[in-house]
């Protein structure tokens, strides 16, 4: 069904991120208007591409591989066939000055390890196949019962804490059923001694992957201008500060512009603004026991330490799990194994990743502070020499990992039935929208899904990214 009238359908997207452009993107191509509201002055979330003196650095690393049709058709929609290049994925686990083939390779893990603390690992492996952990609703319970307590602690633990910056007993299941999904110990040696090229029937085992040459923001970049050519509007700088509702419906958003506030009537909302900023915007507020389960929502920060550096000193993976507890880095890319056309000719950059929380030492610390941390803890890794860094960067990144603590989901549930009970016309979408750890696709699924919801659809926004869906196998030849 196409509606043209913006009568019938005048919607409001909060954020420019894949979500929202989705959405505006959707709506466009049934003959729909929109009005985008970004905080930011830059398109894409987490999912843009920084640029500096040249330079072009991921939030992370973005890969462009989906289970979901609809989504990677939408890709190639918007991005020529020459955009995209297909880039083998390496990534390993370093760990006592060792490198650790990610996904495991029997040969590779019994070598590093020994046979001692390979046969020790085993054995743990079995005993939780007699004795489960008491708690497997825990990241620590859940990946234990599935490797083992030995190697959970040698290839799991520091990570994760490094991510989250709690003991990894504090953080829910949900993360690891989401990122590690139906990988165990059995499975990993059996695809280890039985190797198949292009396995994706687990996640974490696909070996190439698509991605736009000049990063992920590419893909955003164009995307915002066909939606500017459908004649939707972005308007950046402009935070939402208040949303107003009334009878079950949200009618109207304030939002802060550099000339003022500026209010805007609508229809209907598609928002990928933190879930809990949605909640506390809405006038007349919600309830107090809703306004708290927002305030109880929390997230984690990135910061990205950027170290420019001669090629050859960088290193073939995409990027190396740093599983040390003697440094804080927690991740390093090679920008230059991602794309060449991110680097320049004969250089590399390696990004080192930083997980922290909004206000504390690593966050407050200066520009110049972190780029001498990044050196001296590559250094103490044997990773890197410091005097071979040319050019340095650091790129800060708010609210990119929501948290997933032990009352996370119960608050989640609080604020979405508040929200569907008294303003209908809210769909929440993408990772902060939902504060569900979305990839791209998933968060690009919700948009499309709610678009078609606006549209007459009943789709169950909330049942996307979920384990058992996830689990659906589709054959990619």
């Amino acid at each position: 069904m196409t509606i043209n009238s913006e009568t019938e359908v005048k919607p409001l997207i909060i954020g420019a991120g894949p979500a929202g452009l989705t959405a505006a993107y959707h709506l466009g191509k049934k003959g729909i208007k929109s009005q985008i509201l970004e905080s930011d002055s830059v398109v894409g979330g987490i999912s843009r591409t920084e640029v500096r003196d040249g330079w072009r650095f991921d939030i992370g690393g973005h890969r462009f591989f989906t289970k979901v049709p609809v989504v990677s058709e939408l890709w190639h929609e918007i991005l020529d066939e020459g955009d995209f290049l297909l880039r083998p994925r390496m990534s390993r686990i370093f760990y006592k000055g060792k490198f650790y083939d990610y996904p495991l390779k029997a040969s590779n893990a019994l070598k590093n390890l020994g046979l001692v603390e390979s046969f020790l690992c085993v054995l743990s492996y079995l005993w939780v196949r007699v004795k489960k952990p008491k708690d497997i609703s825990t990241f620590e319970g859940w990946t234990a019962s599935r490797f083992g307590w030995r190697l959970y602690k040698i290839f799991f633990k520091t990570y994760t804490e490094k991510v989250w910056g709690v003991d990894a007993s504090r953080i829910q299941a949900d993360w690891a059923a989401q990122r590690i999904k139906n990988l165990s110990l059995f499975k990993a040696v059996i695809n280890s001694l039985m190797p198949r090229r292009n396995q994706k029937k687990i996640t974490s085992l696909i070996e190439e992957f698509e991605y736009p040459k000049l990063g992920p923001g590419m893909m955003w970049e164009k995307c915002h201008k066909l939606v500017a050519e459908q004649g939707s509007e972005v308007f950046f700088l402009s935070p939402v500060t208040s949303i107003k509702h009334s009878d079950g419906i949200a009618l109207e958003v304030i939002a802060e512009s550099q000339n003022g506030p500026e209010v805007f009537q609508t229809s209907h909302i598609i928002s990928s603004m933190p879930i809990s900023k949605l909640l506390l915007s809405m006038d007349p507020p919600a309830p107090e026991n809703v306004r708290q389960a927002a305030h109880s929502l929390s997230f984690r920060e990135h910061i990205t330490v950027a170290l420019v550096v001669p090629e050859e000193d960088g290193f073939p993976d995409n990027w190396i799990y740093i599983h040390s507890p003697d440094v804080e880095v927690g991740r390093v890319q090679n920008f230059g194994r991602w794309s060449p056309h991110l680097v320049k000719d004969g250089r590399t950059c390696l990004g080192l990743e930083y997980f922290v929380s909004e206000g504390d030492g690593l966050w407050n610390s200066s520009d110049n502070s972190l780029i001498d941390l990044g050196k001296k803890e590559m250094e103490i890794l044997g990773l890197l020499d410091p005097e071979k860094v040319e050019n340095a960067y650091v790129v800060r990144m708010p609210k990119a990992y929501p948290m997933y603590d032990k009352n996370y989901f119960n608050n989640v549930e609080i604020i979405k039935d508040w929200l569907e009970k008294n303003t209908a016309n809210v769909f929440p979408v993408g990772r902060n929208g939902m504060h569900r750890y979305n990839n791209q696709d998933h968060s690009m699924l919700t948009a499309i899904l709610s678009v078609e919801n606006i549209l007459g659809a009943e789709h169950d926004i909330w049942s996307v990214n979920v384990e058992q869906d996830y689990h659906e196998e589709v054959v990619k030849n």
